[in-house]
């Protein structure tokens, strides 16, 4: 529910029509039956870009790929950042990162880090978005975009009601989940972007 509302977030501050992912936020039931964040997804993916000239110029619908093309190099420097942020928060809370809630692999020493960054992906997307907008060079990840994304722990978050960076807020977002862990606490806190 959290990763759906901030992608919607995003899309209204750009003004892309985002009414379909309130209402499947607002469907979302426990364990996603339905499948909700995935056609969420979909939907994000072939709007949240396609303002953009790289787009206009190719004639088709952005989607997302994990090739190291404009913009995904810069998406997944960023997506890198964010989950060594969430990585080193859940170990910091006394959490294990390799045992996820969602995300499974015995190769991935970062499960539980992957399932807790989902609606924080959203701050790394709209950082994406302004360097478009500004007109850096995107073709390659140079030091100007690199130190745009390096800002990410400092990008401010809404979480609990409070303004913090996001690296405060990736803190109370694992610090609540260990509370959830040990029954202290029912609800995991998620940033409003």
């Amino acid at each position: 529910i959290a990763k759906i509302n901030n992608q919607s977030a995003l899309l209204q501050s750009i003004n892309i029509e985002h009414g379909n992912m309130i209402r499947w936020a607002n469907d979302v039931r426990s364990g996603d039956p339905d499948n909700l964040e995935a056609r969420a997804a979909v939907y994000y993916w072939k709007k949240v870009f396609s303002r953009c000239t790289f787009m206009m110029n190719k004639n088709e619908d952005f989607e997302r790929n994990p090739s190291c093309e404009a913009p995904y190099n810069l998406l997944n420097y960023g997506y890198a950042i964010l989950r060594a942020i969430v990585a080193r928060n859940l170990v910091g809370s006394g959490l294990f990162p390799i045992l996820g809630i969602f995300h499974s692999n015995q190769y991935n020493a970062y499960c539980l880090a992957d399932d807790i960054m989902e609606p924080y992906r959203p701050y790394v997307d709209r950082i994406v978005l302004n360097l478009i907008d500004a007109g850096y060079d995107i073709e390659e990840i140079g030091k100007a975009a690199k130190e745009k994304l390096l800002q990410l722990p400092t990008e401010d978050v809404i979480i609990d009601g409070r303004r913090s960076p996001l690296m405060i807020g990736v803190q109370k977002t694992t610090a609540s989940l260990a509370k959830c862990y040990i029954g202290e606490q029912r609800k995991i806190l998620y940033p409003q972007l």
